[in-house]
């Protein structure tokens, strides 16, 4: 499964899109900044499963609508940080999509994601994170995750990475930084979190117009899960 992480620089990236997915072949892509209003609902075999409402620039993401099958789409309200308070609020930093893999016959989770911004502190981030991933769980317990995005954590990511493998996750950083816009917050902005896929790689892609480079991250299901409803409980007549 080929996903492509972008965060778009407030939508400037847009026009971008296209290229990008036909270059690349991708089957999932993940945005942030992207402006809900103005996304074309196709991007050649891919198709806009969803996107945020509460924010004008938020999350969005793509699915290639032959190969999944979209079983439910929800976005989640995280831990706001002060910015998002005072200055631009951002209600939706979370878009999960649980969807049936039809080329693995497996049902498989993946997510967008954007942290809160560089003003606030790693521990909020990684509250997020961890959140984040809680929520995602709420689609069905034992599903294949993977949540892509823009992380902003620009240092001590070993911390995290612990914190991660400490409950099941694992962290990939892409294979060159993707993001140097400011000298003093060079670095791997973007990357991903899984559990129950192999990822084989993170690649950086070329640079457009955002401040963020692009990301793709190829993977394969570990184990197959097919997931199954819990039965509807039947009222009995006395």
């Amino acid at each position: 499964m080929k996903t492509i992480s972008y965060n778009l620089r407030k939508n400037r990236a847009a026009c971008e899109l296209h290229e990008l997915v036909d270059a690349h072949d991708a089957d999932v892509l993940c945005l942030q900044e992207a402006d809900a209003m103005a996304l074309p609902e196709r991007l050649g075999k891919l198709k806009l499963v969803h996107a945020t409402e509460k924010n004008r620039l938020g999350l969005a993401m793509y699915v290639d609508s032959e190969r999944f099958h979209v079983r439910e789409s929800r976005t989640f309200q995280l831990k706001k940080s002060m910015h998002d308070r005072v200055l631009a609020p951002a209600h939706e930093r979370l878009l999960g999509v649980h969807m049936h893999d039809y080329e693995r016959d497996s049902d498989v989770v993946a997510a967008s994601f954007h942290a809160a911004p560089l003003t606030a502190l790693n521990s909020l981030r990684r509250s997020q994170i961890h959140a984040a991933l809680a929520q995602l769980r709420t689609f069905g317990h034992g599903l294949p995750v993977l949540m892509v995005g823009d992380y902003n954590y620009p240092v001590f990511k070993k911390r995290l990475d612990a914190e991660m493998r400490d409950t099941g996750y694992n962290l990939n950083l892409s294979d060159k930084r993707t993001y140097t816009r400011y000298g003093m917050f060079r670095g791997h902005f973007d990357f991903a979190t899984s559990q129950g896929f192999d990822v084989a790689s993170v690649q950086t892609l070329g640079r457009g117009i955002s401040d963020h480079l692009p990301i793709m991250v190829t993977s394969l299901i570990n184990e197959p899960v097919v997931y199954t409803a819990a039965p509807e409980r039947k009222l009995e007549l006395i």
